[in-house]
């Protein structure tokens, strides 16, 4: 059950990862920043998720500082995300990102480790090195970001371990059934980026109106959808109420035909590059 900010689903390794958390893409690094992940933490929020090319790892680092401190929490109960990028795909160049991310980040050990984008000829190289890291106890979850189902073939034909997390663009107008069945099928947790299409689905009607039934916003409706479907989400926000109103979504359930309507949505539309076509 999704009750509470801080409910929890257990990963294919044992590690437990929130359910709910913020994520700071393109969230330049600053006070702004700074602000907005304490703001997160002294609400209630547990999970952050960062990457290497947003390159705010460092006021990420300090906020999880300042946060701990003000809100009296323990660095354990945070679950810090961050990811190896394109350029740095490969073995000992993603062992050296690593260290790079922990030490801009100021942290001893990562609660998860991505791969960024399936680079083809890379991604096998640096999820090895993702392995040595997870064996080696320096990270408790190790997964991928933006897998296709053959991407996810292709490194699960060699590894030892098999991701935890997926983590792909997912919203409304982009249900990616086929990908979540995929997961469930072998045990990997599906995560949202970009669950509100950066915003694109704000004014729908069909959502305005289960909206305006439960007193919601468009917004709490697309997270509660989220959460139903068994997708772990990181909405991005910098404003402290909008940080407070995307977590309020654990105090109304939609039905079943509302989620098949939502569903019904879907167009296959991204609003992020296609994983099958990378050229970055």
């Amino acid at each position: 059950m999704k009750n509470h900010l801080q409910d929890t689903t257990t990963l294919h390794n044992g590690v437990k990862m929130p359910w709910f958390g913020i994520g700071v893409f393109k969230v330049e690094d600053g006070p702004e920043l700074v602000d907005a992940v304490k703001f997160a933490i002294k609400h209630g929020y547990r999970s952050i998720d960062t990457a290497a090319i947003y390159e705010n790892e460092e006021g990420v680092g300090r906020a999880i500082q300042q946060g701990i401190i003000e809100s009296d929490i323990r660095r354990e109960e945070l679950f810090i995300t961050s990811k190896v990028w394109n350029s740095d795909l490969g073995y000992e160049s993603t062992l050296e990102a690593y260290e790079t991310s922990l030490k801009k980040l100021g942290l001893d050990y990562l609660d998860l480790y991505l791969i960024h984008w399936p680079v083809q000829g890379k991604f096998k190289e640096a999820w090895r090195a993702l392995e040595t890291l997870y064996k080696a106890g320096r990270v408790k979850a190790i997964g991928v970001s933006n897998f296709q189902i053959p991407h996810l073939e292709e490194l699960m034909k060699d590894a030892e371990i098999k991701p935890m997390i997926n983590q792909v663009e997912y919203h409304p107008r982009l249900t990616q059934k086929d990908i979540q069945a995929f997961c469930q099928k072998h045990e990997i947790q599906l995560e949202a980026w970009s669950p509100l299409m950066q915003g694109q689905l704000l004014d729908n009607r069909l959502l305005q109106g289960i909206a305006d039934k439960y007193n919601k916003s468009v917004a709490q409706v697309i997270l509660r959808w989220d959460l139903q479907n068994g997708v772990v989400t990181i909405p991005k926000s910098t404003k402290e109420h909008r940080i407070i109103e995307n977590s309020t979504v654990f105090d109304f359930e939609l039905t079943k035909e509302e989620m098949q309507q939502i569903d019904a949505l879907n167009q296959n539309h991204r609003v992020g590059p296609d994983p099958d076509n990378i050229d970055f």
